[in-house]
């Protein structure tokens, strides 16, 4: 239906590193509305290469650029935890290559056709043609979000 091929544009795309544990302490919970006493107690500590990367053969960090899922919370600079052997399914946020080029959509297949849709009004869907050359790269597992941008 579609010929898959590799991306011949550029992006920044890392392999994640597993090969050292990445322990924060864990505090047990996080109150978001008043302060509780609860907050003083930690619960441990949490392995982000443990939580985050479930096939570290798989997995990669790519970097978001511009803001076409700008509605979706995945803004310019995040990173993407992205896992190249979870298969892809309607609804999911993938990274897919298209005609050489990068792009991270809203994944659906509707009346055996794929569209890829955008979460920013500025943008329309693709509609994938068969004649295309397409391939769905991964499926975004975790974004990395930043809250504070200068």
């Amino acid at each position: 239906m579609y010929r898959a091929v590799e991306a011949s544009s550029t992006c920044r795309v890392y392999p994640v590193e597993t090969s050292t544990e990445l322990e924060l302490l864990l505090a047990n919970a996080v109150a978001a509305g008043f302060p509780s006493p609860a907050q003083d107690y930690q619960d441990g500590v949490i392995d982000l290469n443990r939580e985050l990367v479930v096939h570290p053969r798989s997995t990669f960090c790519v970097v978001v650029d511009g803001d076409s899922m700008l509605d979706a919370q995945l803004l310019d600079g995040d990173v993407l935890i992205v896992d190249k052997s979870v298969e892809a399914y309607d609804g999911c946020v993938a990274v897919c290559i298209l005609d050489g080029d990068f792009t991270v959509k809203f994944f659906h297949q509707v009346e055996g056709r794929v569209v890829l849709r955008p979460a920013n009004a500025k943008y329309r869907p693709i509609v994938v043609e068969p004649e295309q050359d397409f391939a769905v790269w991964g499926v975004v597992c975790y974004v990395i979000h930043k809250t504070h941008r200068r």
